[in-house]
This record gives C-alpha cells, structure tokens and sequence, in this order.
C-alpha cells in the first residue's frame, strides 16, 4: 500500500457526526450555575448563535454541514492519513503506525474544523465580534483565520504563560486581523479581580474562558466561540475521524487503537467518535487518551459536575475535572492545560470505553524529537503526547495490528519550547494528591 493515502474531494464528508443518540450511558445534562437546574436553550442564547445551540442538544445521529463551510474546508481538507514507515523501522515494531495529519490547515492545526462553523453562524446570524479563549494559541488561530473567512471581528484572550512563550502564534494571530491580550488581562472584571489578588498570576485555560464569556456576556453585538468540550465543538471535529474511516477502508485496513492528546478532547473526540458504533457493536477498537502527568484529567481527576471556568460563569458540566480553580503547572503544551475535558469524552471514559495515560513532557518532547528523525514533521507540544502514547502502544500490539493516531497540528511556531528541551531546561512537573485535593474543595457538591 502506499505511504500516503489521500481522499478523494467528492467523498470528502458531507455531515458530522453526533455520537449522543449513541452513547451506552444518556449524557448528564448541563445545569444553571445558580439554581442547579438543567439548563434551557434560552439560556445560552446570550453567548451562542442559535444554530450552535441545537446543535449541542441535538438528537440527530447526522448533522448536514453547510455548503459555505465545506467551501473553506476544501482549503486544506480532505486531509492525508499517512503510514510512518520510518517510525516503525525505528521502533522495530511489527504493528503499522498511521497518523492523521491535521497540521496542513492554514491554523497548522485541527482547529479550522470548528472554528469555521462556528464563525459561519454567528455570521449568518448577525453577529459582529467573537471573543474566545486560548491556550497554546492554536485555537485562537484558527478563530482568527475563521473571523477573518466571514468578515467578523475577533477578541483573543491568550493564556499568559503561552503568551509569553509562543510570541509567534501571537503575532499570526494579530495577522488575521484579531486582538489578543494575556489573560489574566485588565480588559475585564475577572481579570482585573485575578490580578489585583495575585499580580504574578500566569493563567489558565479556566481563566481565559471567564474573560471571554464575560466580554461576550456584556456586549449586544458579541458572542462567545469555545475550541474544545461542548458537544458542538466535538461534533465539528469529527469530520476527523469520518475521513479516516474512509481512508483506511481504501487501504483495505482497519484501527485496532485509536490514539489522540487530550485537554478539552475535541481532536480526540473527533478522531474516536466516528468508530463509537463500531466499537459498541463488538470490534475491537481501543480508544486511547493521552494527557500532562501536569494536568491529569482523566487519569486522576474526579467524575462529577463543575464549572467550566474560574469564576463559575458557564454552566456546570458532569466532567472529570481537577477543580475549577486549578492553575496547572507552565508546561509547554499549553493546550493541554485545561482542568476539565468533553463530557462525552468523560462519558466513555466512565465506561471504561476510553482508556487514559498521562506523560511528562520530557517523555513527550523525546517522542517528538524521534518522529522527526524519522518522519521529518515538528509536532505541536501538545501533538507530542499523542505520539508519546502512539509509540508505547506500537510497542504492546500484536503484529498486523494498526496504530492510528492524531497528529493534531506542526511545531514550527514553537521552537521556543524545542529550544528549552534541547537545552535541558524542561521541568517535568507533577501536582501532589493534596493540591488535587485542595482544589477538588471548591467543587459543587451534588450529583
């Protein structure tokens, strides 16, 4: 078979795919923060256009993708699924390792494939400006890209810590027309009361999503777009694992694991969801999640509701999480630094039907490092786990088994953190049981 299997434009897929009719367990619904009660779609319309709205309560098992969206997808879509010969001879496995490359987006990674929806039906529906969160600056990359595709203006608030260390995803970010600030920032309430109790504070994922919910909350003509978790987002991303169905059937193969990073879980989700039926249904399919030993989610945090942001203005979410006030240590893989993850990911992990491994970063980054050698692409920070997980997995499958893995995005804006590795300046970090703990105190304490 060749290297390289690319999908034909006709067969590129023209619906996502939405996995809660599938679900073994009903998904817990979101609940208002102040009376526990689950919420309503008119409670979300402040923040989300109509269309996103249905769609993340939305009981069809297919959800048609609108021509405009396909019309940017085709862009950089459909995307290669690649066999990484060149790694397995390294590894000396007998198993086949493929990866799913979503790094030739104009983003440079898998986050165009929501950002362009969304940024489409806020469109359509009138809206002028989208304030977002991000991370490691992929997804307010692809925001920016998407704002700029519909002409709508762009407010980025950027995790401080990845502020600072990836001054180039900034800097693309302003070239797509989009303002960024490092949150926490004095551009709102929650910020400013962030800085006022600790000046140094170098943020999170948690924290960012309060400043852009807040500025979306207190402007007529804004609305908020979210990269990761909810079920819309998921949904988007699964455009991911749909292709790649259809490309290893063209190889005549099929996954056996199934391997993706996970912060939020949208590139994991939109990668394994896909084969949800098949997997219920008796294949044997792993679905595998790697995380930061940093920001442990699925490996030890705790299956409950909680806040999707530090100052608890989302709606409460049945998710593993670490606590909603949890600072996660400054690891480089910024986009992994999130306290909670996809309920639907949750979901499945609570039945056992996704299985979790957490990693260091300096086990990740030499990961990393050995894909180049080989493969000759620079992955992502946060794309170095997955193949931190890809490589050990190759190493326990059977021969004639196949390796799929997520290659989520390139590293090419974040040779800063390659620099700090090879100089050997990377702290592997890993929180205490009682700073988890601690932070788990602060959680609702119903069920």
């Amino acid at each position: 078979m060749e290297s390289k299997i690319i999908l034909p434009e006709r067969d590129m897929p023209r619906q996502w795919y939405n996995a809660l009719p599938d679900l073994p367990t009903p998904l817990a619904p979101p609940l208002e923060p102040g009376s526990g009660k689950p919420v309503t779609p008119d409670m979300l319309a402040p923040i989300f256009p109509q269309a996103v709205i249905e769609q993340e309560m939305s009981p069809e098992a297919r959800i048609d993708i609108p021509e405009p969206v396909l019309d940017i997808y085709r862009l950089f879509r459909p995307t290669p699924l690649v066999r990484a010969h060149r790694l397995e001879k390294a590894l000396g496995v007998k198993c086949k390792i493929f990866y799913k490359d979503e790094s030739r987006s104009p983003a440079g990674s898998h986050k165009p494939n929501t950002a362009i929806p969304q940024a489409y039906y806020n469109a359509r529906e009138g809206v002028k400006r989208l304030a977002t969160e991000t991370g490691a600056g992929q997804w307010g990359t692809a925001l920016s890209f998407a704002c700029k595709m519909f002409g709508l203006q762009c407010t980025v608030y950027m995790v401080k810590v990845s502020y600072n260390q990836k001054p180039y995803r900034r800097i693309l970010i302003n070239s797509y027309g989009a303002e960024v600030f490092p949150s926490p920032s004095d551009k709102t309430q929650t910020g400013r009361d962030i800085l006022a109790k600790d000046p140094d504070c170098q943020g999170s994922l948690g924290l960012a999503i309060s400043e852009a919910v807040e500025d979306a909350a207190t402007h007529e003509d804004t609305k908020y777009a979210l990269g990761s978790v909810l079920n819309h987002v998921v949904l988007h991303q699964t455009i991911v694992g749909l292709e790649t169905e259809k490309q290893l059937a063209m190889a005549g193969e099929k996954p056996d694991f199934l391997v993706g990073c996970v912060g939020g879980g949208s590139n994991f989700g939109g990668l394994v969801l896909p084969f949800l039926p098949r997997k219920l249904s008796g294949e044997k399919i792993r679905f595998i999640a790697a995380e930061p030993k940093a920001c442990p989610t699925l490996t030890r945090g705790q299956f409950r509701y909680d806040y999707g942001d530090v100052a608890r203005l989302t709606p409460l979410l049945k998710m593993h999480t670490l606590g909603h006030a949890y600072m996660p240590a400054p690891i480089h893989a910024g986009g992994l630094r999130y306290h909670g993850d996809a309920p639907i990911v949750c979901n499945l992990a609570a039945e056992g039907i996704v299985e979790a491994r957490s990693y260091f970063q300096n086990d990740c980054f030499e990961a990393a490092r050995l894909f180049q050698a080989t493969e000759g692409f620079l992955p992502a920070p946060e794309t170095s786990h997955a193949i931190k997980a890809a490589i050990d997995v190759a190493r326990e499958a059977e021969p004639g088994q196949n390796v799929v893995f997520l290659f989520s995005g390139h590293g090419l804006l974040d040779l800063a953190s390659y620099d700090a590795y090879m100089q050997g300046n990377l702290v592997d970090f890993e929180h205490s049981q009682e700073d988890i703990d601690e932070s788990l105190k602060a959680c609702p304490t119903f069920d």
